[in-house]
C-alpha cells in the first residue's frame, strides 16, 4: 500500500523537529542523537519513496552511508608503504639523455637545406 505523500512529509517534518531536539545536547554519540538519525534517515527514505510513487518525481537530495563513503577516502598511510617497484630514484640519470644544443640543431637543419 502506497504512503500519502503530505502524511510522510509530516512525518519528516516531525522528525526534522526531533532530531533537532536530540542534537541541542551537543552530543553526537547519545543514544537519543543516533535515535533520532535513524527516525529521520528512515522519514526521508519514506517521504523521497511516497513523492515518487504519486508523482513520479524525486527528492533533489541523497542520504550517504558514513560506512559507504569510507572506500573513497584516502589517507596518507594508505600510501605509505606503497612504493613503485619498476621506478628507482637511482635508475634516473640527468645525463642519459644527450645532450642537444641549439648549435646542433642549426647544423642538422643546415645539412638538411
Amino acid at each position: 500500500m502506497a504512503t500519502d505523500p503530505r502524511a510522510a512529509l509530516n512525518r519528516l517534518i516531525a522528525a526534522l523537529e526531533q532530531h533537532f531536539e536530540a542534537a541541542s545536547t551537543g552530543d553526537e554519540f547519545s543514544p537519543a542523537v543516533i535515535a533520532a538519525e535513524d527516525r529521520l534517515a528512515d522519514a526521508f527514505f519514506t517521504y523521497d519513496d511516497a513523492l515518487f510513487t504519486a508523482f513520479g518525481i524525486e527528492l533533489p537530495l541523497d542520504i550517504v552511508d558514513a560506512d559507504e563513503d569510507d572506500d573513497d577516502d584516502f589517507d596518507e598511510e594508505d600510501f605509505e608503504d606503497d612504493e613503485d617497484e619498476d621506478y628507482d630514484v637511482d635508475d634516473f640519470d640527468e645525463d642519459d639523455d644527450e645532450d642537444i644544443d641549439e648549435e646542433d640543431l642549426d647544423e642538422e637543419d643546415e645539412e638538411k637545406s
